[in-house]
C-alpha cells in the first residue's frame, strides 16, 4: 500500500437479516389472511353463502364430514341450501403454517334450529398458496348434526 492512498471501505448489506425481516413480514401477512379465511368459512356456512365459499375454495376441494366426502361443486350446492344450524361461535383455533400449506386446527359451537340443542365442532382446515392466493383444498370436521 502506498502512503497517502485511501481506501474505503464498503459495507456489506446483511442480506440474511434482511430476509428474515421479509419473512417475518410476509409470515404475519399470511396469518392475518388465514385468520380471516377461517373467519369467512365459518361464517359463510351459516349463512348459507355459497357465493363467498367459491371464492376461497380450490378447484380441487375436497371436505369431509361424518358419512360424507364431497367436492367442491357437492360442497357448494350443499352449502347454499339453508343450514340447520345457528348461532356459530368460534371457540379456538391454532393456525400452523407449513411453506405453502397451512393447516388450521379449530373448535365451534353452534345451536341446532330443530331443537335448540348446542353442538361443538372440531375442524381442520386445510389451505395452500397457490400463485400468489391462499385457497382451502380440503377440510374435515367433526360435527354433530351439521
Amino acid at each position: 500500500m502506498r502512503h497517502g492512498t485511501t481506501i474505503q471501505l464498503r459495507r456489506k448489506p446483511n442480506l440474511k437479516k434482511e430476509q428474515e425481516l421479509n419473512d417475518t413480514e410476509r409470515r404475519a401477512e399470511d396469518l392475518a389472511i388465514l385468520e380471516q379465511l377461517n373467519l369467512d368459512y365459518i361464517h359463510s356456512d351459516e349463512a348459507s353463502d355459497a357465493k363467498r365459499f367459491s371464492e376461497f375454495l380450490a378447484e380441487d376441494f375436497i371436505v369431509q364430514t361424518p358419512g360424507v366426502t364431497r367436492n367442491r361443486e357437492e360442497y357448494l350446492e350443499y352449502i347454499a341450501k339453508p343450514r340447520p344450524i345457528e348461532d356459530i361461535a368460534l371457540r379456538d383455533f391454532k393456525i400452523r403454517i407449513l411453506g405453502d400449506v397451512a393447516l388450521i386446527h379449530g373448535r365451534v359451537t353452534y345451536t341446532m334450529i330443530a331443537d335448540g340443542v348446542v353442538q361443538e365442532a372440531l375442524y381442520t382446515d386445510v389451505y395452500q398458496k397457490r400463485e400468489g392466493t391462499w385457497v382451502c383444498v380440503s377440510a374435515c370436521a367433526i360435527a354433530p348434526g351439521a
